[in-house]
């Protein structure tokens, strides 16, 4: 049953595109014989009236004058009255009303105001970097102290030995 309907609704759209083709074959032809019309007889084809557009009178605008002060008199009866302009007061004030900032903080911290200097992004930058330099120079300086300590006791002991020897020798 769902086999033969999908065919039929398959039908029924291939039969509207075949008829909607032969429809504009038709509009076709009918603009190639009117296009030949209108070369044999010279008139330009917008003169021509087409078949299928329904002939309705062109509907004008009243005219209405606002700026123009006609000297006809048929024609001052559709001046329309000049324009009083609004008062703009009120709408004014009310902008500004709700352009009022509200003081949201009410101490100011001095610190945060100051300007910063012109190389702050260049310290924030190399800090983390100058951390480790700092903490390898701290090593370098411990080591260094611990050598020269250790300089410092083999002289104590050489100072020392030789001193015995030297007290042995005057014994």
């Amino acid at each position: 049953g769902g086999a033969e309907a999908a065919e039929e609704a398959e039908g029924l759209v291939l039969g509207r595109l075949e008829e909607e083709a032969l429809k504009r074959r038709e509009r076709l032809k009918a603009l190639r014989q009117r296009t030949l019309q209108n070369k044999e007889s010279g008139e330009p084809e917008s003169k021509i009236p087409r078949e299928d557009e329904d002939e309705e009178p062109v509907k004008h605008k009243e005219i209405k004058l606002r700026n123009y002060d006609p000297e006809d008199e048929e024609l001052k009866k559709r001046k329309l009255p000049p324009a009083k302009p609004a008062s703009v007061e009120d709408t004014v004030k009310e902008q500004l009303e709700a352009a009022k900032p509200e003081p949201i903080i009410d101490e100011v911290d001095l610190a945060n105001l100051a300007p910063r200097k012109p190389d702050w992004d260049l310290k924030r930058d190399v800090s983390k970097k100058l951390e480790k330099l700092e903490k390898r120079t701290q090593r370098a300086i411990a080591e260094l102290i611990r050598e020269r300590l250790k300089g410092q006791e083999e002289e104590l002991a050489s100072a020392v030995g030789s001193a015995r020897q030297e007290g042995s020798d005057s014994d």
